[in-house]
């Protein structure tokens, strides 16, 4: 853990006071009860008063060097098949045989072209793209026929490092990094279908689902094993961020954004004390959200006022 700078007090952060501070405390108590001894659980009397909770419990403190880095996640939800078809032919799959936590595995390109997980397709998706999304958002909603709705997680991946894509595209002069977006490489895909699995193999990381019994209302899981809360999850570092804590999330711009999240995910490109990933709902209004989301701003972590340090 890195040490933080000085403590702040969270009624110092400019915005605090217009945050909406009951839907903070509510995403906080989703994982409040994983804590260790000394970390504040909220008593039935704070929910009368969630912006004080926040106040006499913690201090704020900056962990690494500002500007802080945000983008943003999703759960997406697609059109599926239970069986391939001729339409419905790009699986997510289950875990594999032999597969090793912590050890790699075969990469993305000799999963694909030697078909090592032929048995192992869990449901069928339409692109191959969105399948690629799939495992870099970690989750999905799949519609089949008659309007069922089954939801899927990550259970595990290969255990190669995540390359990105976008970085990728970048590189190569094909897009700029100014109009980088999840939607632009979409673009760039549906106007290059035969370079797409190439460029889909440049991130040899693989991911692997499960089958998850979630209410409809919920959100995915997260790191700690509990639903995440749109808006209110930031995935971060455990590295440099107690998983479980408060986290001050500011960005200006068009789009203003001052929140208290709380980190209660984490992801591959999740690297460093000032970067955050913020989870922002299910469904293709999400996505666009997600998808756009690329900012500097400032990042602060709470901890107990019995803790100064991370």
């Amino acid at each position: 853990m890195m040490s933080p700078a000085a403590r702040v007090s969270p009624a110092s952060l400019p915005g605090w006071e217009a945050d909406d501070h009951g839907a903070a405390l509510s995403a906080y108590s989703e994982t409040a009860d994983l804590l260790p001894a000394g970390w504040p659980r909220p008593e039935r009397g704070d929910w009368a008063d969630p912006r004080g909770f926040f106040e006499r419990h913690f201090h704020a403190v900056t962990l690494g060097e500002p500007p802080a880095f945000f983008t943003g996640y999703y759960e997406p939800e697609f059109e599926g098949r239970a069986e391939a078809t001729e339409e419905f032919a790009y699986p997510l799959h289950s875990v594999p045989d032999g597969l090793v936590p912590g050890e790699p595995w075969h990469d993305r390109a000799e999963i694909e072209t030697r078909s090592l997980l032929a048995g192992r397709e869990l449901i069928w998706l339409s692109s191959p793209v969105e399948a690629f999304f799939v495992q870099v958002q970690g989750s999905v909603r799949v519609r089949l026929p008659g309007g069922r709705v089954r939801r899927f997680g990550h259970a595990a991946k290969n255990g190669h490092p995540y390359r990105s894509i976008g970085e990728e595209l970048i590189r190569r002069g094909e897009i700029a990094e100014a109009e980088m977006s999840a939607q632009v490489i979409r673009g760039w895909c549906a106007a290059h279908p035969g370079e797409v699995a190439g460029l889909l193999r440049h991130n040899p990381s693989f991911v692997f689902f499960r089958l998850l019994d979630l209410p409809e209302d919920k959100g995915p899981l997260g790191a700690m094993g509990r639903s995440v809360t749109a808006g209110r999850t930031l995935a971060v570092d455990p590295a440099h961020h107690p998983l479980g804590a408060p986290v001050w999330v500011a960005v200006d711009g068009p789009e203003q954004l001052r929140r208290l999240t709380v980190a209660q995910d984490t992801g591959s490109a999740i690297k460093g004390p000032q970067r955050g990933d913020l989870f922002c709902g299910s469904g293709p209004e999400a996505g666009r959200i997600a998808g756009a989301m690329r900012r500097a701003g400032r990042m602060v972590t709470f901890l107990p006022l019995s803790e100064g340090r991370a």
